[in-house]
């Protein structure tokens, strides 16, 4: 005797979030079986007296529910197995030399400097060097003529256009390269110096080089730090 759609269903426990892997192969297992029963009971059920469909329909929102649930668990896994190789690569920068591209470097104290690099795409007539503190607001300015394409260094020994020496802090350095054109050209700014630690924070991996908080997926490059 063929089986019903009720006779099936009174089998069948109502779908529960398991593992996503074993979970997803015994939801389409049963979720096969249980469309071919439906398939098969609409399609010779008597018009004169249609099948309820309460109870099958039911079912049938209890199944999407859960496959939703394991798919989403497939994708949270994953996320996470990513997150530790990116940690595990992250923890091996540490002690090593690195370059980011980063416009931000930290003052770690009233008085002291810090360091930037920055990349021109191609030679410049003029460049100018604009620094700015947390709120945004313009505290040192530079002007430089005539520079290569290329990487330069700039070293900034935390004094303000007028000479005091500017509170610890965040600093923001921009660069407005022009050729003797007057074009603008292309430049990059970063931060270098030796990993000091990675940890996680608000989903994405930073890290420590030198005084400044970093991305880990600004890193430009790495390389072995020099011996002391």
């Amino acid at each position: 005797m063929a089986t019903s759609i009720t006779d099936y269903l009174s089998t069948q426990s109502t779908p529960t979030n398991t593992t996503a892997a074993a979970g997803s192969t015994g939801l389409a297992s049963t979720y096969e079986t249980f469309l071919s029963l439906l398939t098969a009971q609409i399609k010779n059920q008597d018009p004169l007296s249609p099948m309820d469909t309460t109870e099958w329909t039911n079912q049938l929102v209890q199944y999407t529910s859960v496959e939703q649930q394991l798919k989403s668990n497939e994708y949270l896994a994953t996320i996470a197995n990513q997150g530790g190789d990116s940690m595990t690569t992250a923890v091996n920068y540490i002690g090593k030399d690195v370059s980011a591209e980063h416009d931000t470097a930290t003052v770690s104290a009233s008085g002291s400097g810090t360091s930037w690099d920055y990349k021109l795409d191609g030679n410049v007539a003029n460049t100018l060097l604009t620094v700015k503190n947390s709120n945004g607001d313009i505290v040192y300015t530079k002007s430089i003529e005539n520079e290569t394409q290329g990487s330069h260094s700039f070293e900034w020994d935390g004094k303000g256009s007028n000479g005091k020496a500017m509170p610890a802090g965040d600093y923001t350095l921009s660069v407005t390269a022009k050729n003797t054109a007057g074009t603008e050209i292309n430049s990059t700014v970063m931060v270098k110096g030796t990993v000091k630690s990675a940890e996680y924070e608000n989903g994405e991996i930073i890290l420590t080089i030198g005084n400044n908080r970093v991305p880990f997926y600004k890193i430009l490059s790495v390389k072995q730090a020099a011996a002391a």
